[in-house]
């Protein structure tokens, strides 16, 4: 199968649980390169555990999950640390904002523990800020900004490194209404430009921005 033809995600039968508890049981989805999906349901349904898995922030406990034709099953620790890092962008609900570095710094840090070049690292920041409008305050902390501003900061650094796929873990969920409409558009204007978006969400009108709509209740696609 040539990489255009492979889907960049695969989940096979994952299952997640924690001694007794099932918190995911035998879930199986693929996310084509490119495409712009929603994981959606209610609090407690394994969005967040199926999140970490697809991160490679955590393992299943049965099944396989394949990100760009790579068995995450078969890596180290460190082989897992070095694909996430290369491969996959975050958002957070919280920002995840390091609160005493500036906006820039925190955008230019991903690239630091890739070991991108410090001229390189300010070049391509201020470009990803002022991508996301916010070039005049790359030098202002977290603090200085407001929940909007955090959350485009938060986008920018998720790109630091190119990823092939972008996480974005209920990102308007701290946001007012204009606020979370500017960070789905950008969402969007991403996913036009080819790359790959999987959106979690509990909010049908945030998941409505998606291509397509995965629902989990108890564990299970529905």
């Amino acid at each position: 199968m040539t990489t255009a033809a492979r889907p960049l995600v695969a989940c096979e039968s994952v299952e997640r649980r924690y001694g007794e508890e099932a918190a995911l049981r035998g879930v199986s989805f693929e996310i084509a390169r490119g495409e712009f999906a929603a994981i959606m349901g209610p609090s407690g349904c394994g969005k967040s555990t199926l999140l970490a898995i697809l991160g490679l922030l955590d393992r299943p406990s049965a099944g396989r999950y394949v990100l760009d034709g790579v068995d995450s099953g078969r890596l180290s620790d460190a082989e897992r640390t070095r694909l996430r890092r290369e491969r996959i962008g975050f958002v957070f609900q919280a920002y995840n904002l390091l609160p005493r570095l500036t906006a820039l710094e925190n955008v230019a840090l991903p690239m630091a523990y890739a070991g991108v070049s410090l001229g390189e690292r300010r070049e391509r920041a201020l470009g990803l800020l002022s991508r996301v409008g916010l070039e005049a305050k790359a030098r202002r902390t977290p603090l200085e900004l407001s929940g909007g501003e955090r959350q485009r900061v938060g986008i920018a650094r998720s790109l630091a490194n190119r990823p092939a796929l972008l996480l974005a873990d209920e990102p308007t969920g701290n946001l007012d209404s204009k606020s979370s409409a500017e960070v789905i558009a950008f969402l969007k204007e991403l996913h036009a430009e080819g790359l790959t978006v999987l959106l979690v969400t509990h909010d049908p009108g945030i998941g409505a921005a998606a291509s397509r709509v995965l629902r989990l209740k108890d564990g299970l696609l529905a």
